[in-house]
């Protein structure tokens, strides 16, 4: 396969996930990421796939023993470079493989947080529009917010990028705001 595109990750995702909200999750990861790669120089293309793809088997694979690492094999099979699919493995904390490309710290950093972004987006009347750093900090601090979110790698991601936590969140809410429609946090 020639550089993949935006239009094929996406095929390849809706082919194995049909969950709204692994969709919007997954899309929620694509902003952050691709927002770092304009600010970093990366290629934005290329992060924005990998960002797509992170979890495109957890439908069919959704427990630790099998997600991503099982996902590896369709992605090889449907001819993904090994770049791709070594930085998707790379989000998975139990496979502990080397963040060692700011592609890979990158996606681990904006995975959870965009999953936590947006869930204090959606309990707020106007959805992500006016969401402040300070307010996801503080919803950070109850541990019954967003159960799920494993707030560990969500300080270890903006360690990894070397950002404050309040700057990587802002970012993460700078990226996800111009898609808030799709993300179902109004416009």
């Amino acid at each position: 396969m020639p550089d993949p595109t935006r239009e094929q990750a996406w095929d390849t995702l809706t082919r194995y996930t049909k969950s709204e909200a692994l969709l919007r999750h997954a899309q929620a990861v694509e902003a952050s990421v691709r927002w770092y790669a304009r600010r970093g120089g990366g290629d934005e293309e290329l992060w924005g796939v990998v960002a797509l793809l992170h979890d495109f088997d957890y439908e069919i694979h959704p427990t630790l023993d099998h997600h991503p690492q099982d996902g590896a094999p369709i992605l090889r099979a449907e001819g993904y470079p090994e770049e791709v699919i070594e930085a998707v493995l790379s989000h998975a904390e139990h496979l502990a493989i080397p963040r060692d490309t700011p592609l890979k710290r990158t996606l681990f950093a904006c995975d959870e947080l965009s999953g936590f972004v947006h869930a204090c987006s959606l309990v707020r009347p106007d959805g992500i529009a006016t969401l402040e750093p300070r307010s996801v900090l503080k919803k950070l601090r109850q541990p019954s917010f967003a159960a799920g979110v494993h707030r560990d790698e969500v300080y270890a991601g903006a360690q990894l990028l070397e950002l404050e936590l309040g700057e990587h969140i802002a970012n993460v809410i700078e990226a996800m705001r111009p898609i808030a429609p799709t993300l179902g946090l109004r416009a």
